[in-house]
């Protein structure tokens, strides 16, 4: 099979998208990516999770165009190859529609840091893009999708290797990571955070945001250089 490696990358992680309640039908996508020829292997569109296989796998360049597959790929594809052209650091992309990622996305919220779940895992809140100009809608949308999801990234002056998710206002939440494993993981942290986050404003409406030095203890206790959390 040509391009085993990112078929079945991409297949596996697809295929974790339902076992972690991320996804209902067919509402969600991963691509693994082979930097070295400059193609990304991506679920094919609106086919079932229980009739997936690696074979079945799209291939895909990063101008989003067909190089192998009988099948049309995901229509979220040209979101897909504008952060692989853009970002040439990360291996994976997920895209879900899951349930409380998407309803702060939908109410045009980015995720404050009110915890030390979310401070394991970033140190920023969530960011929310805006939702897009009529013009870009209008013209070719899921290309356009990525543009505004790095657009975002700049104005609010984040590193996408930092903070590996988003959240496209009126939309839905995007994550991506070093491999499609990793992405799948952020895909589920996100939604974690996301749910607590709503808890946690619905317990108290004031809440405050989580202090500094406990964001700066937890991130850096398994991430910073002196990291003591798991296995050496």
């Amino acid at each position: 099979m040509k391009f085993e490696d990112i078929r079945q990358s991409a297949y596996a992680a697809n295929m974790q998208l339902p076992k972690l309640g991320l996804v209902l039908f067919t509402f969600g996508n991963v691509s693994a990516v082979d930097r070295q020829q400059g193609l990304f292997a991506i679920k094919p569109s609106g086919v079932p999770y229980e009739d997936l296989s690696p074979e079945k796998m799209v291939i895909v360049d990063f101008d989003g165009k067909v190089v192998e597959g009988s099948l049309r790929p995901s229509s979220d594809t040209n979101t897909h190859a504008v952060l692989y052209k853009h970002w040439e650091n990360i291996g994976g992309i997920v895209h879900t529609h899951s349930t409380y990622g998407t309803a702060w996305a939908q109410s045009q919220r980015d995720i404050p840091i009110y915890g030390t779940t979310h401070a394991d895992h970033l140190t920023a809140d969530i960011p929310c893009a805006p939702p897009m100009s009529d013009e870009m809608i209008e013209g070719d949308y899921e290309y356009q999708t990525g543009f505004q999801i790095m657009n975002c990234f700049e104005e609010k002056g984040l590193s996408y290797e930092e903070v590996e998710m988003i959240l496209v206002g009126n939309h839905a939440p995007f994550t991506w990571g070093k491999s499609a494993e990793k992405a799948v993981y952020n895909s589920a942290v996100l939604e974690t955070v996301a749910q607590m986050a709503l808890l946690t404003e619905q317990i108290n409406p004031n809440a405050p945001r989580l202090k500094n030095s406990l964001i700066k203890k937890h991130f850096e206790r398994k991430h910073g250089p002196n990291s003591y959390y798991g296995q050496s």
